[in-house]
């Protein structure tokens, strides 16, 4: 499959109709669809949920139900979550990598 990068790793085939919701992604604006989890609505647009630490790999889910450890995101606020079992939430504010110590 081809990395491209306008779009994500996730195909959306069905269930198009239903209402869109919006949050922020890395500080940029996205859009979901009500009843989409975490990882449904970043891993539509993005090829990867978070970067690993401390090694930087990319990691986009592994299990799918809330039994590993690969989903985890962060919130703007610093709050963990598992996306894979996290509904999105209109003004959802995520990051998929910590916040540097510029940052903090």
């Amino acid at each position: 499959m081809k990395n491209d990068a306008t779009q994500g790793q996730f195909r959306r085939l069905s269930e198009t109709g239903r209402d869109r919701v919006s949050f922020t992604l890395d500080g940029q604006l996205r859009e979901a669809l009500v009843g989409d989890t975490v990882m449904t609505a970043v891993l539509s647009q993005a090829w990867q949920l978070r970067v690993s630490e401390p090694g930087g790999d990319k990691r986009a889910g592994f299990c799918l139900m809330g039994a590993c450890q690969d989903c985890w995101m962060l919130t703007e606020s610093g709050e963990r979550l598992r996306a894979c079992t996290t509904f999105i939430v209109p003004g959802m504010r995520l990051r998929s990598k910590p916040k540097t110590p510029d940052e903090a």
